[in-house]
């Protein structure tokens, strides 16, 4: 079974222990959005760096590993690599977390692009922007468990 959320399984059991309202993603995204804001820093520190360590050495989840090859992001020149590396640390510098984007819904320019864009934000449109990111993600992995 696909998890919805990376390595955050309190996310779907705080869902489940609420009343449904019949639309299973704005349930899920309500908690989200009601976690405590170190609880959803810690939603987002569950997602790996796009194509960094962990696509290197195979411990994404299996969602995260379709996830990034659909984008290209399994298939990087050295110059591309090297890029996202370098932009992985300036954006993990900068905000203390990773660069999160439903990469199904962009390409490796799109996601190149929007990382160099995103560095200019600050820290508190940054946090709402990935969890927004991680709503997309879930909303998509939903969709193909229907």
């Amino acid at each position: 079974m696909t998890a919805l959320f990376e390595h955050s399984p309190w996310v779907e059991a705080r869902a489940d222990a609420r009343p449904s309202s019949g639309d299973r993603h704005a349930d899920l995204m309500a908690v989200v959005h009601d976690a405590l804001p170190e609880e959803q820093l810690a939603l987002i520190c569950a997602h790996p760096e796009l194509a960094g360590k962990a696509a290197i050495d195979r411990t994404l989840t299996d969602a995260s590993a379709a996830e990034q090859a659909s984008a290209g992001l399994d298939r990087l020149s050295e110059a591309e690599f090297a890029r996202f590396h370098e932009l992985n640390a300036a954006y993990r510098e900068r905000f203390g977390f990773p660069f999160i984007i439903c990469v199904r819904l962009t390409d490796k320019a799109g996601i190149l692009s929007a990382m160099e864009a995103r560095l200019a934000n600050d820290r508190e449109t940054e946090i709402a922007t990935a969890i927004a990111q991680i709503g997309e993600i879930v909303r998509l992995r939903l969709e193909d468990m229907a």
